[in-house]
């Protein structure tokens, strides 16, 4: 059965509204977004009114799952109705899907559903205008969730798809956008698709642009509802490889030129020169060496490397890791992490063994364990978590194991495989304040990630927790989130200073001074946390093995 993706309250409008449109010329002049809280008193916005206040929050997140974006797009729409966020601009990309806007039908398809099913497709019925499309990875998806000012939604789809054309004519191509029919298409062949939807005039869905896409994928469906329409990419067109993140980046330069927003986003300013509470003075070189050296020899990653981490010459100084489990290339995308993301490695079935040799070597009284997150296994990698805390038992058995697990997508099998295991501590890092998730962690749920400490705690395991500070978040938010992971049973928690691993990812909003740390410590120790961490550059695992031994006699 098709699963109806939908809203209430919705207005939905098929691109046909574009009939009748002058496609010459297709710049949206004069168009002034509403500044975040801004009511809508006039319905169109006074010609003198100041866009430097605008901000566009960009969400890039990555690769998923067509449902649950289009969850993430209505929660998106409300909160900029009620005026609590500025206007925002989603790009990601879909596993393969087909989609049927309120215009389609089973004759849009070209296969049953069943095969589509057979194949890995989803299948969606949505509330935008339209019929059939496809979408899938290398297709670059961008949902703008905008609050009309000019209440006209001609012009508004108008400026949509010239700002794709706009992206196209940079790679030397020759656009061209026809007055019946919605979307880009480029010598005879159609390249981009659009269907868009609008709730008390916030906007929501979008515009799909092929990049390198697998173009089979369309000869399952009648695309848009005419047969036999041929559909390219860019990759094909040029006769080269293009880097969908390059196109991401002239698509943004692009929408913000073609909708006015000129001011720098609030949530992206850049904290200046970093403060001298966070230099370190120059670690050991001869311990990291050799540090390295035994890591190099047995084949084994950890997350003080991959990670950055600041404290690394001081903990491989001290003889302690935190072992990264399952590889180095993390199947997610998130924005503050400086763990490389691309297809994993496979399962190597030795790791669980080599680790706890590495743990005997360097004599370890607590081993931290950890991964990158894992999507493309069924189970996220929990066995793999399970037969290294018992490998580590069996050859060091006074050693104390904790372990820093993802969010399994929230499968509680799972979970359960990994409790079943014993570890003496999970952490699972809520990372930021919930707001921020779509920006700092578009893959994951602040209510998961909830959910995973909770049902931990009630299977009697010790639970930790770790929040990052610098990224935008406010101090009732901080406390909010003390709140819920103490009703969650987390006894233990750190707090540390985010930093931007390149220019690439997000920025530091703010460096937060250390006596600020101080006080969040004293406010988490009344709230009843058994142990906290807290300071500049305090991170998950920092001292992990004090945190454990102080609470435990």
């Amino acid at each position: 059965m098709w699963e109806r993706t939908s809203a209430n309250s919705v207005e939905s409008y098929p691109a046909a509204i574009q009939k009748n449109l002058n496609w010459a010329d297709c710049r949206y002049r004069g168009w002034k977004p509403f500044p975040q809280g801004q009511e809508d008193t006039n319905g169109v916005q006074d010609e003198d009114s100041d866009v430097k206040d605008v901000d566009l929050e960009i969400l890039d997140w990555g690769r998923l799952g067509y449902n649950e974006a289009f969850q993430r797009q209505l929660a998106l729409v409300e909160e900029r109705i009620n005026g609590s966020a500025p206007d925002r601009l989603i790009l990601v990309e879909h596993p393969p899907v087909v989609t049927l806007g309120r215009s389609g039908s089973q004759k849009d398809l070209c296969i049953s559903e069943a095969a589509l099913h057979q194949r890995g497709v989803e299948c969606c019925a949505v509330d935008r205008g339209g019929q059939a499309t496809f979408h899938g990875p290398g297709q670059l998806v961008a949902y703008p969730i905008i609050k009309l000012a000019e209440k006209d939604l001609h012009l508004y789809l108008q400026t949509l798809l010239e700002v794709v054309a706009a992206v196209l004519r940079t790679y030397g191509l020759k656009p061209v956008l026809k007055q019946d029919r919605p979307g880009v298409w480029v010598d005879f062949g159609k390249i981009a698709s659009v269907g868009i939807a609008v709730r008390k005039w916030v906007t929501y869905h979008g515009v799909a642009l092929n990049v390198n896409t697998d173009l089979d994928g369309f000869n399952w469906i009648v695309p848009c509802g005419h047969r036999g329409e041929k559909i390219i990419s860019l990759n094909a067109l040029l006769g080269q490889s293009v880097i969908l993140a390059e196109v991401k980046k002239i698509f943004i330069k692009k929408f913000r030129k073609s909708f006015g927003y000129t001011a720098t986003p609030r949530s992206f300013q850049r904290a200046h020169t970093r403060p001298d509470w966070l230099i370190r003075t120059t670690p050991n070189a001869a311990a990291i060496h050799q540090m390295e050296g035994l890591l190099n020899h047995l084949q084994l990653a950890t997350v003080c490397q991959s990670a950055q981490c600041p404290n690394l010459g001081e903990c491989f100084n001290r003889g302690t890791v935190t072992f990264m489990i399952l590889g180095t290339r993390c199947t997610r995308n998130c924005r503050f992490c400086a763990v490389d993301s691309g297809k994993p490695q496979d399962v190597d079935p030795d790791e669980p063994e080599r680790i706890a040799r590495a743990a005997e070597s360097l004599k370890l009284n607590y081993v931290v364990i950890t991964s990158v997150a894992r999507d493309d296994l069924d189970d996220g990698g929990a066995e793999q978590f399970s037969r290294t805390i018992d490998h580590v038992r069996k050859r060091c058995r006074q050693t104390r194991v904790e372990v820093l697990i993802p969010d399994f997508r929230g499968s509680i099998r799972a979970l359960q495989k990994v409790c079943n295991a014993h570890p003496d501590m999970l952490n699972h890092n809520v990372e930021t304040v919930a707001r921020l998730y779509p920006m700092v962690r578009p893959e994951a749920h602040y209510r998961r990630s909830l959910g995973i400490l909770e049902y931990a705690a009630q299977q009697r395991v010790s639970v930790k927790s770790g929040l990052m500070l610098g990224l935008g978040e406010t101090h009732k938010e901080i406390e909010e989130t003390l709140i819920d992971l103490k009703r969650a049973g987390c006894r233990y928690f750190t707090l540390g200073q985010y930093l931007a691993p390149s220019q690439h990812h997000l920025p530091v909003v703010r460096f937060v001074p250390p006596e600020e740390f101080s006080q969040w410590a004293a406010i988490a120790g009344q709230m009843g946390f058994a142990e906290v961490a807290a300071g500049p550059l305090v991170r998950s695992s920092y001292q992990a093995d004090k945190m454990f031994a102080e609470s435990n006699g």
